[in-house]
């Protein structure tokens, strides 16, 4: 029904910088939430940023100041602007969005696949 299909990871070098993009397709009435999430190795799953549809946005404490997330209400893609980048960012990164099927249905949260980022030191 819907798909969230991420791009832009990568391997960078500390300091660098990355852009990561999910883009949602399919059976969409509309958006509410979207939001990057990022699951180290051995760690919990953990919220990067968020931002509703008027833009109203959340950033995790590790990451204010150097990650800035945005989104395209008309083409349903939301990005995250990743710069200064530390190798404690090494993560696989998640797409997010509460997504509404119809106009009497509630918001459902769908996942993207994950694309890996890695920064060396």
């Amino acid at each position: 029904q819907v798909q969230l299909v991420e791009s832009g990871g990568g391997l960078v070098q500390a300091g660098g910088s990355l852009r990561l993009s999910c883009a949602a397709s399919g059976s969409i009435f509309s958006i509410n939430g979207m939001g990057w999430y990022r699951q180290a190795p051995g760690q919990q799953r953990e919220l990067v940023a968020s931002i509703l549809s008027g833009g109203s946005t959340n950033y995790s404490d590790s990451v204010k100041g150097r990650f800035t997330i945005s989104r395209d209400n008309v083409k349903n893609t939301v990005y995250l602007q990743m710069s200064s980048l530390k190798p404690e960012d090494t993560a696989v990164y998640y797409c997010n969005a509460d997504v509404k099927l119809a106009w009497y249905t509630n918001p459902g949260p769908y996942w993207g696949q994950g694309t890996q980022v890695t920064v060396s030191s």
